[in-house]
């Protein structure tokens, strides 16, 4: 099974499991090498959800728990289409039976219903188009996140849906992030993460990566679509890791069949090892493959030349020998005139082909790499993290004309530099422009008036706003206000109020009236005290009645309701001692007999 959030049939959980008092795990829908996937119940918003249950040996790393919750907050802000959402993040704390603590780390999914893009791989062969179709999804997701300044870091088909409607949806935003920031070794990354096959070069070496990483993974997925396999195959992951960073793919046209020899330039730009050398963003991507679908075929020359550019020149002898030795092997039906000759006439070709590999590849190792751009052209400069005055004044500096260009971003603060179009290491012409892109800062929300309306109004109020979700309703004694009045909105723990900005993403909390409040035990109060405390602390009608039982008292003996939660329009009646003509004397005398007050007694003479 999977770790992803179909809407598969599962197996119910043994009991009813609430995780932080609010999401209920139901059945078991996928389960993989990182976590296993439920699907719940959201008991504060009423809605079905995937919850996503992190294994319990990351959860006892601290440093991983921190970085997952801040990785999946910030793939909580990102809302598209095309990515799966993410609504919250937490831990569930529970008593580990030895006086210590367990922690679950979960996220709560939005409950996709489809099929993964691996399945549909495992099917069978898929058209050119097909496969076009579900990578322009896919980039379309890439384009979003990373403009947000999120890297996904973890393309693979086991991460891409198609739901019932064929809209491709990628998930686990930012979980391999937080994987790969608590993992020392590739090894036991991969070991987590699953496969090595989508793994870029600089992902493979322990590098840094950017968006340009996502970008190969998108082009192995590519691959994989035409040519039916990944581009790099091994007995284990360090062995295929080991490929994607020392050896060129084979043009897909040579793996598959009915793959359009137009599509090969661009599969092998997105898996160039520089990542200079590949597409500088998602929106790059997709453009280059809409045109190849209605472009011509690249010559042999032009896909050589392409090779030669991005995997050296040593590659493009490779290639050309591996191209001959298929034509070779497909030449079955040609005429032979001679016996002999020609056979060794062939094998003398090969040899001679070999030693020539071997030559050039002993010059690409023992030589320096020659720079072979021209003279009147430089590289852009890295500049991302920079002030907007220091990356001007750098990319001026090396005779580049600069335009600027915002855009709103999460991780990072406002006026500084996000990056550039074309990307840091593309070299250019003099005179050329770069657009340096600037951090508009966050993406904000603005609350709405929420205090005073009813809860269904509220709920409508937030969910108009883009950006804003409902979080948990709080339900409050409030004296004199009606039952679901809001009294209250939270976000993160402090009030906002109407016109206050907000991240987008933020939950709103809402304290909202029961129409009830709580009367306590007023036995023993005076009549005064009682009617203060019912009219004005608690804004209840109150009706008083006398017991003419019991001998003449102010203090209450008796109320009606008695002590706990009673509604705002009841009246409270409170019962006292009158002492009145009917009063029996508790000695046992007639009826009516009152005793003189010893004041007013008779002296007889």
């Amino acid at each position: 099974m999977t770790d992803d959030p179909t809407e598969a049939i599962g197996t119910p959980t043994q009991a009813e499991r609430i995780l932080s008092g609010r999401y209920r795990v139901d059945a078991l829908i996928g389960r993989g090498g990182m976590a296993s996937v439920y699907r719940g119940y959201d008991l504060t918003l009423g809605r079905t959800i995937a919850i996503k249950i992190l294994r319990s040996d990351l959860a006892q790393d601290n440093t991983f728990r921190t970085r997952f919750r801040l990785e999946a907050q910030a793939a909580s802000r990102m809302a598209h289409p095309s990515i799966v959402r993410v609504y919250d993040a937490g831990e569930d704390l529970d008593d580990d039976g030895s006086g210590g603590t367990t922690h679950t780390p979960y996220i709560i999914m939005e409950l996709v219903r489809g099929r993964l893009l691996k399945d549909v791989i495992a099917a069978g062969p898929v058209s050119a188009d097909d496969a076009a179709g579900y990578i322009d999804g896919i980039l379309e997701a890439l384009e979003y996140s990373h403009r947000a300044g999120v890297v996904h870091r973890d393309i693979k088909p086991a991460n891409v849906m198609i739901d019932d409607d064929g809209q491709i949806k990628v998930m686990d935003f930012g979980i391999a992030r937080a994987v790969s920031d608590t993992s020392a070794t590739v090894a036991e990354t991969t070991t987590i993460l699953g496969t090595a096959a989508y793994f870029s070069p600089e992902q493979a070496q322990g590098a840094p990566v950017d968006a340009r990483a996502d970008l190969y993974s998108t082009g192995v997925v590519l691959y994989e679509l035409l040519a039916g396999r990944p581009p790099f195959v091994g007995n284990s992951p360090v062995a295929v890791a080991s490929q994607h960073v020392r050896d060129a793919p084979t043009p897909p046209t040579q793996v598959g069949d009915d793959v359009p020899a137009q599509l090969d330039p661009v599969v092998l730009r997105a898996l160039a090892k520089d990542p200079a050398q590949r597409f500088p963003d998602a929106a790059t991507f997709r453009e280059a493959l809409d045109a190849a679908l209605d472009g011509r075929a690249p010559s042999q020359r032009q896909l050589t030349h392409l090779t030669e550019e991005l995997y050296g020149a040593g590659q493009r002898a490779r290639n050309e020998v591996a191209h001959t030795l298929t034509q070779l092997s497909s030449e079955t039906g040609t005429t032979r005139t001679q016996s002999g000759p020609p056979v060794a006439w062939v094998w003398a070709a090969i040899a001679l082909v070999i030693a020539l590999i071997i030559a050039v590849g002993y010059w690409v190792v023992r030589t320096d790499p020659l720079d072979l751009r021209a003279a009147d052209t430089v590289d852009v400069a890295n500049v991302s993290g920079w002030s907007l005055e220091a990356a001007t004044a750098e990319l001026e500096g090396r005779g580049l004309e600069v335009t600027l260009s915002s855009e709103p971003s999460d991780t990072v603060a406002a006026d500084i530099v996000i990056g550039t179009d074309p990307a840091a290491g593309v070299s250019l012409g003099i005179g050329a422009t770069v657009e340096i892109v600037v951090s508009a800062g966050p993406l904000m929300a603005e609350i709405p008036e929420l205090e005073g309306d009813n809860e269904d109004a509220a709920r409508a109020a937030i969910d108009g706003v883009e950006g804003l979700m409902l979080g948990r309703v709080f339900p409050q004694n409030e004296p004199g206000v009606e039952r679901g009045t809001v009294l209250n909105a939270q976000v993160g723990g402090s009030d906002v109020e109407p016109g206050d900005e907000v991240l987008q993403g933020s939950s709103v909390d809402l304290t909202v009236a029961t129409g009830r409040v709580t009367v306590a035990d007023l036995t023993g109060f005076t009549i005064d005290a009682a009617k203060r405390i019912l009219e004005e602390e608690l804004q209840l009608d109150v009706e008083v009645e006398k017991d003419n039982t019991c001998e003449e008292s102010d203090l209450v003996t008796k109320q009606d309701p008695g002590v706990g939660d009673v509604q705002i329009d009841e009246t409270v009646t409170l019962t006292h001692c009158s002492g009145d003509d009917d009063f029996v004397d508790p000695d046992g005398d007639e009826p009516g007999y009152r005793p003189l007050q010893e004041s007013t007694a008779l002296v007889l003479p």
